[in-house]
């Protein structure tokens, strides 16, 4: 699970860290846009990629405490 949460949020961040910047990038100067793309989607992804995982723990220990809570009742 916590490898899917974390691909997911790499996945969401890239891809709208990739927009923003392409749209930064053309803004301030067409001819070097797509590099203005890599330089906001790759630390885009890499904070989605943390977030995910940080999710996925969340998740991961509610689920634990929850079923060790229902089982103890």
């Amino acid at each position: 699970m916590p490898v899917r949460f974390a691909t997911v949020g790499a996945s969401l961040g890239g891809a709208i860290g990739a927009i923003v910047g392409l749209v930064i990038g053309l803004y301030a100067y067409a001819p070097t846009a797509p590099f203005a793309a890599v330089e906001l989607g790759i630390p885009a992804a890499v904070a989605g990629a943390i977030v995910g995982l940080i999710a996925a723990a969340t998740t991961t220990a509610n689920r634990r405490i929850r079923r060790r809570h229902a089982s103890s009742s």
